[in-house]
């Protein structure tokens, strides 16, 4: 009746789907779906993949910060597989790190000749074009490198987008060895961003030029 297809046992950590009700079950798992890597298998560098069609998000603010984005992330993975539209997939990931995190603003911006231009993002209006070496972001993609600034005031050329930001983190989107845009991340707080959001975000960002085609 059936082709390409497992039965697994599996802990579902995604809220609603097309398929399953409750955490624990047993899935018939078919190909055509998105899907979430199961870390046992991943440990053995062979990859089960088990399909679920997320159709909201689970979100835990009850964890630690590492917690959420393992909780997060693999939905993130859930929401975009199989979409190629690049702009749709930027708009579901910064709506993603916005309700997960509450972060003042989440966003894209995009290399269109000499300058980042705004993408999908969510929060307060924004500067709409930035050049390459000014600013956080305009940095960011000038040196290809994730920044984290715990104070923008202290920033030399820092760009007041918003006066409520205070501490941010950027981070470039690198297809093919080329800084094709940035992810902007800001926070109300000083002092918000640290080695666990530069690590997890680039699994993020990793997840989005997965499905990125010219």
């Amino acid at each position: 009746m059936f082709r390409n297809f497992v039965i697994v046992k599996a802990t579902i950590m995604v809220k609603r789907c097309n398929c399953v009700k409750t955490s624990e079950i047993t899935l018939i798992i078919f190909s055509k779906f998105c899907h979430y890597q199961h870390e046992s298998a991943k440990r053995h560098k062979s990859f089960l993949t088990l399909i679920v069609m997320a159709e909201d998000l689970t979100i835990n603010r009850s964890t630690s910060k590492q917690g959420q984005y393992e909780s997060l992330i693999p939905q993130i993975e859930a929401l975009l597989y199989g979409e190629t539209d690049f702009v749709a997939n930027m708009a579901n990931v910064a709506a993603a790190l916005k309700e997960q995190f509450n972060w003042f603003w989440v966003g894209f911006y995009l290399v269109k000749t000499n300058e980042l231009v705004l993408g999908p993002f969510q929060g307060p209006v924004a500067c709409t074009r930035i050049k390459k070496g000014k600013g956080v972001c305009g940095s960011s993609w000038a040196q290809a490198e994730t920044l984290i600034v715990p104070d923008v005031d202290a920033f030399p050329g820092h760009i007041a987008c918003a006066s409520a930001s205070r501490s941010e983190i950027v981070l470039p989107l690198i297809k093919d060895g080329i800084v094709i845009g940035v992810l902007d991340v800001d926070s109300e707080f000083l002092n918000h961003f640290d080695e666990t959001d530069r690590t997890n975000l680039e699994q993020v960002i990793s997840i989005l030029l997965n499905q990125y085609v010219k």
